[in-house]
């Protein structure tokens, strides 16, 4: 019997042994991930201003991407994309803060699938997820977790998130700054006046203490013992943080610092032959996920969009990388971008909407004020004074040439082909992944709850959502030429709001050679669709009948319409002040992102602001 006992004992002896063994054969993963700030303010990356001592030594040690970009400008759809593998515009989530739901039981999070595979999973910081039906929460094993709990949890992801540089860290007092305003580097596109300067300091001061707080972390893996057992990977988690990047597709919003560091020990999995070699391989960020579940041995779910770019299992390099954005908190937009190495082409779905649109939150900084105040005295020029004006339907820029993408190459003869390949790339990615952005928010959500089914499913249903007719309707809507108008007008007509919306969009750009098409338009103030009447209202004022143009404004906001966002900011983007629609404005029964607007068109907020809970729409739960 004892004999017996000794070994059973020697046998759970010998598999806890070989389990260490097993464990150890399985790199860690310490994911370093810092807020808002983009490659222009990493040491490393060319800026000789920039103070960032620890990543510039870590990408000595590991390896530099020049060519990592953010899906998205943003934090909230960014990681949505990043906790699913899935694009946010394919599942729905791109809108900020939106939390609309997925399937839940088709689409799983890249840690569920690491603990599956006895990974410890740590996140300590930031989740955000903008995805409802789910805790974010739920699928880490721990919050914070020290260094001896992690060394007794091996094999470990964990996530350490700094928001140190975030673009809270911009605001406030900007007058007295330990990095000098005179050893700045501006963007081209921003006015060389005193407070950006001393914004660029301030902002320079955050990103140093963030560096300080990446070199803590490496001190505490080293200090443990751990560092040749863990794979680290440093990268912003998009772009910015001044105004004209955060939220934006150009390289300042998109083009992310990446370092990772791989201990000899898994030198299998080097991108290139030796440590500090800067790798030209385009990354884009729906790509992480699946790489480290790859790398890790875990499985990867099917559902997963990207390409694994370490290891023996990498995928060919990929030729483009595409980001988008939609409405970014109380501010509406649509943009899409695809780029390779070169090239940046951008296609602006609303081009009637500013890019430099009031948001409550980026106005918050000193530098936006100011350069606002400079373009309003007259003092900007084309170059500077760009970001406060609409925008054109297409972009292209030269990123070689122009790393700040001032210069818009979109009509040049010689970029026709260029421009051709990636018009037609775009088309085929947003065919691949479902683009859900080519409805409205407010239909697509509120079409979705009616057929009791997500965004994520809904637009894999071409009876629900038919892609492809949109993508058509958007382009003969965005060419802006008046021989389109009888298509046009035939477009108000179809069975599809998103349709009937990408027809009067349409006739709206042709406003000038659509004045006898006010008829239809009227008509189109009784559709079933209120993103539709709201862009007839804007479409009448455009045209000049002012009268039925407010009215209908002020009939959507009376009845609590689903879309009084966008409503309020047509009545922004027309530019004449809001004193028409004050009385409605201010007792209407709005949100919280249409409350913001109430403030951004010049109202105070009641003094017990009416909140209508969750937004509308979030579809079947899973």
């Amino acid at each position: 019997m004892k004999s017996r006992v000794s070994g059973v004992l020697a046998a759970i002896a010998l598999l806890a042994q070989l389990s260490v063994l097993f464990a150890a054969d399985k790199p860690n993963i310490l994911w370093l991930t810092s807020e808002d700030n983009n490659v222009n303010w990493v040491g490393c990356y060319g800026n000789p201003h920039a103070r960032t001592p620890n990543i510039d030594k870590l990408a000595t040690e590991g390896f530099q991407y020049r060519h990592c970009y953010a899906n998205v400008p943003v934090c909230a759809p960014q990681r949505s994309t990043w906790i699913t593998g899935v694009h946010a515009l394919s599942m729905g989530t791109t809108p900020m803060r939106s939390r609309y739901d997925i399937p839940h039981d088709t689409i799983k999070y890249y840690p569920d699938s690491l603990r599956a595979n006895g990974y410890y999973c740590s996140n300590g910081g930031k989740t955000d997820f903008n995805i409802g039906g789910r805790s974010d929460g739920s699928c880490w094993t721990s919050g914070k977790s020290d260094w001896k709990n992690l060394k007794e949890n091996q094999p470990f992801f964990k996530i350490i998130n700094i928001g140190t540089s975030h673009e809270s860290r911009a605001f406030g007092d900007v007058s007295n700054t330990t990095h000098s305003p005179d050893k700045v580097r501006l963007a081209k596109y921003h006015p060389d006046i005193p407070k950006m300067r001393q914004n660029y300091a301030h902002y320079h001061d955050a990103v140093k203490r963030m560096d300080d707080e990446i070199g803590r972390a490496l001190a505490g893996l080293a200090d443990s013992g751990l560092a040749e057992n863990t794979i680290v990977v440093y990268n912003s988690d998009h772009g910015g943080v001044l105004p004209r990047s955060k939220r934006f597709l150009f390289n300042s919003g998109t083009h992310c610092p990446l370092v990772i560091r791989i201990p000899a020990k898994f030198k299998y999995l080097w991108p290139a032959a030796k440590p500090g070699t800067k790798v030209d391989r385009i990354v884009s960020f729906i790509d992480m996920p699946k790489t480290w579940l790859q790398i890790t041995g875990s499985k990867v779910p099917d559902t997963m969009q990207g390409r694994v770019f370490l290891g023996p299992d990498a995928g060919p390099e990929r030729p483009y990388h595409v980001s988008y954005r939609e409405r970014m908190d109380e501010r509406n937009d649509n943009v899409r971008a695809i780029r390779n190495k070169r090239f940046l082409y951008i296609r602006n779905y609303m081009p009637y909407a500013p890019w430099g649109q009031h948001l409550q939150y980026l106005w918050k900084m000193e530098a936006t004020r100011a350069w606002e105040a400079h373009h309003n005295a007259g003092n900007t020029d084309a170059i500077t004074g760009r970001w406060f004006g609409t925008k054109p339907t297409e972009e292209l820029y030269d990123t070689q040439e122009d790393p700040d993408n001032v210069n818009n190459l979109i009509d040049k003869p010689e970029h026709q082909a260029v421009i051709k390949e990636l018009r037609g790339e775009l088309r085929k990615w947003q065919l691949r992944v479902h683009d859900s952005g080519l409805m409205p928010e407010a239909d697509r959500v509120k079409r979705a709850r009616e057929n009791n089914t997500t965004i994520y499913e809904m637009v894999r249903n071409p009876e629900l959502y038919n892609l492809d007719a949109y993508l058509d309707a958007a382009d003969i809507a965005l060419k802006e030429d008046p021989e389109n108008i009888p298509v046009l007008v035939k477009m108000t007509q179809d069975s599809d709001s998103a349709i009937r919306y990408w027809g009067s969009v349409g006739l709206y750009l042709v406003a000038g050679e659509a004045k006898q098409e006010q008829g239809v338009i009227r008509k189109l103030l009784e559709d079933e669709s209120h993103e539709v009447r709201a862009m007839a209202a804007y479409n009448l004022y455009r045209q000049g009948d002012v009268t039925a143009a407010r009215d209908a404004f002020d009939d959507l906001l009376k009845n609590n319409s689903y879309a009084s966002l966008k409503v309020l900011n047509m009545i922004d983007w027309i530019g004449e002040g809001s004193d028409a629609h004050r009385e409605v404005i201010q007792t209407a029964n709005l949100g919280s992102y249409e409350s913001r607007m109430r403030v951004n068109l010049g109202m105070n907020p009641p003094a017990k602001p009416k909140e209508k809970g969750k937004r509308k729409g979030r579809g079947k739960k899973k």
